[in-house]
């Protein structure tokens, strides 16, 4: 899965695909590179960032969703208004990854609706915003593996119950929200928890928890998220959230190349 953020302030990429042009240069770049899926967002989800309203989302990524799907792209949006995702939709893309954990259920039953997909990534979602809350990750978790995957669940339960087949229900353990480097380790480490529930997705690429053993700025964290990459296959990931496809095609290819048993005679 390809990132395309149509933002001014994503962490690693904001400002860079606002003009028109330039968006549909990146989904070229990332169907060229190899990507499956391409997913799009119009809101950034750093800390600190800023809420975007479902108007202003919608100016920013209706056109490039349109204009992908019309490539040849299965388009994701990303957005937890089920205003943009309904629209998003009806546009031309078929899967909404929602990074609320799923705080507002009408997002299942857009993707019901659009006979689509809905992935649900974990996140603390409004409990961040209420008084008290600590801002130390490493005190919000007694077992993170285990308050992630019954999150999920109660989500998956939330969005069947809006009428989502179950089959249509991918989840993402929400590496680097709300964790630290430890716990977002400790998820890749037992990503078999969260496969009962769905399809995992996994989306490390960039992300500030690597620079805990990568002492290098977002655009220069290529080596991690190689490794997290390589790591969350070998333990069942079905879908990587990458803005390097190539690299992480190629390093899928050889590590494939090396597990696979000779053919006869090789």
């Amino acid at each position: 899965m390809g990132i395309l953020n149509v933002t001014p302030d994503s962490f690693s990429d904001g400002g860079r695909y606002l003009d028109p042009s330039a968006a549909d240069a990146r989904v070229a770049q990332l169907l060229d590179e190899g990507a499956d899926l391409i997913d799009i967002g119009g809101e950034s989800t750093r800390p600190g960032s800023t809420a975007i309203d479902a108007d202003e989302q919608l100016r920013r990524v209706l056109g490039p969703v349109a204009r992908a799907a019309a490539a040849g792209a299965i388009v994701s949006i990303d957005t937890t208004l089920p205003a943009v995702a309904r629209a998003a939709c009806e546009a031309g893309a078929v899967i909404v990854n929602d990074v609320s954990c799923l705080a507002d259920p009408d997002l299942a039953r857009v993707a019901r609706e659009a006979d689509g997909w809905l992935l649900v990534m974990h996140s603390l979602g409004a409990m961040a915003a209420m008084p008290g809350f600590s801002s130390s990750p490493e005190s919000l978790y007694k077992d993170v593996v285990a308050e992630v995957t019954s999150a999920l669940a109660s989500a998956r339960a939330r969005a069947l119950a809006a009428g989502l087949p179950a089959d249509r229900f991918w989840v993402d353990p929400g590496l680097g929200f709300h964790k630290s480097a430890a716990h977002s380790y400790a998820l890749l480490r037992h990503l078999e928890s969260l496969r009962a529930l769905g399809p995992v997705v996994v989306g490390a690429s960039r992300k500030s928890f690597l620079a805990r053993d990568v002492a290098a700025p977002p655009d220069g964290r290529l080596g991690g998220t190689v490794a997290a990459g390589l790591a969350a296959a070998r333990r069942g990931a079905a879908v990587l959230r990458v803005h390097d496809v190539r690299a992480m095609r190629q390093a899928l290819a050889v590590e494939r190349a090396i597990e696979s048993p000779p053919a006869r005679g090789a």
